[in-house]
């Protein structure tokens, strides 16, 4: 089967299809919608052959549906049909979880996503549970407000690894993972990698989003 993956994020969206060697970005913002997404991957993704699609959403999603409107994006998601615009089966999933699922190397996987925000999901047994991490209380504000994209402008690489490192262990002590995955475009920032942490990759996300036609996840 050829699968089109979807990954959306609050600066891009992030398309490849199966037996493509490269993935295409596209711009997206505060204020993107899915009406104006939908025609721009069908432009992009239109010489490339595919009978399903995989989309990693960046909010809460509750049996194949959206169910929370993006806090970094613009609105219409709730409500959209991505099946009825794609003409073929859609299985949508938080954006934290699909790089967990491509991330997932059998032991009990946190991934914490270091991105415009903070996505956050686990996987355990193969049953992979998302998570909203990223909005629970921290200092001031949440811990988003403090590893994200915006803080990270704001005050410097330096003073932002620092929460970043407080984010790993408050999480780490709460999960008591086997395994903990740092991924997000901003990871790469990191200047230290703590002990029983790795990194991830982009590929990830598009590995999670082909493995779960492939294979038995629950949720």
């Amino acid at each position: 089967m050829n699968i089109l993956v979807i990954d959306v994020g609050g600066s891009n969206i992030k398309i490849l299809a199966t037996g493509q060697p490269e993935r295409i970005k596209i711009p997206s913002g505060i204020d993107f919608s899915p009406e104006e997404m939908i025609p721009l991957i069908k432009e992009h993704a239109s010489n490339w052959k595919y009978e399903a699609v995989t989309m990693g959403f960046p909010g809460v999603v509750k049996n194949n549906k959206v169910i929370t409107e993006p806090i970094n994006l613009g609105h219409g998601w709730e409500s959209y049909d991505f099946e009825g615009s794609f003409s073929c089966p859609v299985k949508i999933v938080n954006d934290a979880a699909m790089q967990a699922i491509g991330s997932y190397e059998g032991k009990k996987l946190l991934f914490l996503g270091f991105g415009t925000g903070l996505g956050t999901a686990m996987v355990i047994n193969n049953t992979v549970l998302p998570l909203e991490g990223g909005h629970l209380p921290y200092k001031k504000g949440t811990f988003e407000s403090y590893v994200g994209k915006e803080y990270l402008t704001k005050n410097g690489s330096t003073r932002w690894e620092k929460h970043v490192m407080n984010c790993i262990e408050h999480f780490a002590n709460a999960f008591q993972p086997e395994d903990i995955v740092l991924g997000g475009g901003n990871s790469k920032l990191l200047t230290q990698i703590p002990e029983g942490c790795r990194l991830g990759t982009n590929q990830n996300a598009f590995k999670g989003g082909f493995r779960l036609w492939e294979e038995d996840f629950k949720f």
